[in-house]
């Protein structure tokens, strides 16, 4: 079985970025460490957001690690190298938000320095070259939205259960020809996620990742 470390750059990236994917991965045995590198500034914003990402990782079978100062490298360095972290995701370098791209070079010079392998996801840009293909169906796009469900303050604040949908059709529409090609033929899986890894396209293997 993997071990894998997801970085999130905010509490709810944990299911919106790539979420199908980590859900998959847990199902079929893998371990799941969420690093979640920030909580916010203000303290009210803070004690809420921890108490609804602790629910979302629990009802997502996720172990949690907050990063509670600053030394996001060391801490992502030490979980990969004490937990013996096969696989790192994280959002893409050019994900178009500062936090993701500060989050994204960490996460670069981390498996730089280790060995472990990365897989990016896109949620606020479109990744340029995604070579991963992860499709699933209605039960685990039920599981995102009861994960995400868990995120309450931030749904009151913008629609992200209608994203998470929206997000999954488009890229089983356009996600295989993105993926392998135009004139690639279509998935049969109703919904799925996009990822980057560097290497030749492929669908996903949960079970091997």
């Amino acid at each position: 079985m993997a071990s894998v470390l997801h970085l999130a750059p905010h509490p709810d990236d944990e299911v919106l970025g790539a979420g199908a994917t980590l859900l998959g991965l847990r199902a079929h045995g893998h371990r799941v460490v969420n690093l979640a590198c920030s909580l916010g500034r203000a303290p009210e914003r803070r004690e809420r957001r921890r108490a609804e990402l602790v629910d979302a990782c629990e009802r997502a079978g996720f172990e949690l690690v907050v990063l509670e100062r600053d030394g996001l490298d060391a801490t992502a360095r030490g979980i990969v190298e004490r937990e013996g972290v096969d696989l790192v995701i994280a959002p893409d370098p050019e994900d178009a938000h500062p936090a993701h791209a500060e989050v994204a070079a960490a996460a670069r010079r981390v498996v730089e320095a280790t060995g472990a392998r990365l897989w990016t996801w896109g949620l606020w840009r479109d990744l340029a070259r995604p070579t991963l293909y992860c499709g699933f169906d209605e039960e685990r796009l039920a599981q995102l939205q009861h994960v995400l469900a868990a995120h309450r303050g931030e749904l009151e604040r913008n629609d992200f259960a209608e994203l998470l949908r929206a997000r999954a059709i488009a890229a089983r529409v356009l996600g295989a020809e993105r993926v392998f090609g135009l004139g690639a033929a279509r998935r049969p899986e109703p919904y799925a996620e996009l990822l980057a890894d560097g290497g030749p396209p492929r669908v996903l293997d949960l079970a091997d990742p």
